[in-house]
């Protein structure tokens, strides 16, 4: 996971701890893209109302995206 985790943090998807509402997912997103935050969470607000998997989505981003805190592990 700590792989993963390091990925997405070269990537530039981290969650912050400011703006963040419920897990900083969606403030992750904004920031890495340049949109403004209110912008990912209506897409994930329009995408739950549709038939699909949105809130599968942003749980598996949840565990991906890495604090703006973490550090990746050294590995020796």
């Amino acid at each position: 996971m700590d792989a993963i985790r390091s990925a997405f943090a070269r990537a530039g998807l981290v969650r912050p701890f400011a703006g963040r509402w419920v897990a900083g997912v969606c403030a992750g997103v904004a920031e890495r893209t340049g949109l403004p935050a209110w912008a990912p969470r209506l897409v994930l607000v329009l995408l739950t109302v549709l038939p699909g998997s949105a809130l599968l989505v942003y749980a598996a981003l949840w565990l991906c995206m890495p604090d703006s805190s973490w550090v990746p592990p050294v590995r020796r």
